[in-house]
């Protein structure tokens, strides 16, 4: 009976998915260059990190200075194309009114930074202002 249940423990142990994006693990990815890496990437997120390669090197060097030191990583720059090297990392993106905190996670890998701060938040609708209805024009007088 304990044979057959280390043999089904295996069987789950080993059918765990490995993260794997086009076919390299994590760590190969992060090993590589960002213009190594953007050879896996979409057209369009390739295009996009190889004209500002040097701009994302810079702030991957910038966010690992601040997170030695314990400083949070504030960006304005949405644009920007997320590299291995951002994975595990809280970056706070501006949203155009605040620092919206981000935990980088494998799946954003080749996603903009501006995609996982939204700039518009749901309207609540709140109760009618005055003089709005004609009960609130008689309060008013």
């Amino acid at each position: 009976m304990d044979l057959k249940q280390n043999q089904n423990n295996k069987m789950i142990e080993s059918t765990k998915k490995q993260f794997t994006y086009r076919g390299k693990s994590i760590e190969e990815l992060k090993a590589l260059d960002v213009r190594e890496f953007a050879k896996y990437l979409k057209s369009k997120q390739r295009r996009a990190a190889l004209r500002q390669f040097q701009e994302i090197e810079d702030f991957v060097s910038r966010t690992k200075k601040k997170s030695e030191k314990n400083k949070p990583i504030k960006t304005h720059n949405r644009a920007l194309v997320i590299v291995p090297q951002l994975v595990g990392l809280k970056i706070h993106i501006h949203n155009g009114h605040e620092f919206v905190p981000i935990e980088i996670a494998k799946e954003m890998i080749g996603h903009r930074l501006g995609e996982f701060a939204p700039t518009r938040t749901k309207v609540k609708h709140g109760g009618a202002g005055v003089g709005a209805t004609k009960g609130s024009k008689t309060a008013k007088k």
